[in-house]
């Protein structure tokens, strides 16, 4: 099942990254153009020069750049890059009570302030008993063989959330950290544990406190369009395992 799809997508070959927020990509009519990524992350083993990728054309016409960049074709398969989807295909999941290992969810709502940190729940929900449902949806996008690993840098915040849904599991409430596998080569998930160690730690901790610890398998599901348009979907078919890579 679909659960978020875009439309009138352009691909094009990937010549760079740079600077965080910008690639040039070479469009199939020779054209070279600036990308926008939302990813400001390290974005390792999510790309190479010379990959085919997917962009969305920007809605706004006064745009300074016309293309978002979705995603990217590894030799595996697809990559998700772009950030803010995660986010919106597990809210959905969560509405039409297709999230893979959290059912009976109802009243749906994103963003919303919580904790003694001052932070922001991605989704907040209620399950069948009526207990909140507190979902922290991280994008997963780092490989090492056949496992996908998080995080692909020292992240704090990231600490700081797990810290955050531990304390709302002690008050009572449900609690989920959902690693969002954005790619479809990998059939296993860990903390990136030489990455970060201190969050690896604390995800081990959260995980003996109650939080569930969900590693989404996600499909990205491509089609080229008889007008040379592409479309995207996003799927997800189930959980991967969750292996310790020690």
């Amino acid at each position: 099942m679909i659960l978020v799809e875009k439309t009138g997508l352009v691909t094009g070959t990937l010549i760079q990254r740079y600077k965080r927020f910008l690639a040039d990509v070479r469009l199939e009519d020779g054209s070279i153009v600036i990308a926008h990524s939302t990813n400001t992350g390290s974005m390792k083993t999510c790309w190479e020069p010379g990959d085919r990728v997917l962009l969305e054309s920007a809605a706004n016409p006064n745009r300074k750049l016309k293309f978002t960049w979705l995603a990217v074709e590894r030799p595996g398969g697809w990559v998700g890059v772009e950030t803010g989807m995660p986010n919106r295909v597990v809210a959905e999941a969560a509405r039409r009570d297709a999230l893979p290992g959290l059912s009976g969810l109802h009243s749906v709502r994103t963003e919303v302030k919580y904790g003694a940190e001052n932070s922001r729940i991605d989704v907040l929900a209620q399950d069948a008993e009526g207990r909140q449902v507190f979902i922290e949806v991280k994008n997963t996008t780092l490989k090492a063989g056949e496992w996908a690993l998080f995080p692909d840098a020292v992240t704090e915040r990231g600490a700081k959330h797990l810290r955050e849904l531990q304390a709302m599991v002690r008050g009572g409430h449900r609690a989920a950290i959902v690693f969002f596998v954005h790619r479809t080569d990998v059939d296993r998930f860990d903390a990136a544990r030489e990455i970060d160690p201190a969050y690896a730690t604390e995800l081990d901790r959260a995980a003996d406190t109650g939080v569930l610890v969900l590693p989404l398998a996600v499909r990205l599901v491509t089609s080229p369009g008889a007008n040379g348009l592409w479309s995207l979907g996003w799927e997800l078919p189930g959980l991967l395992p969750w292996c310790p890579r020690r």
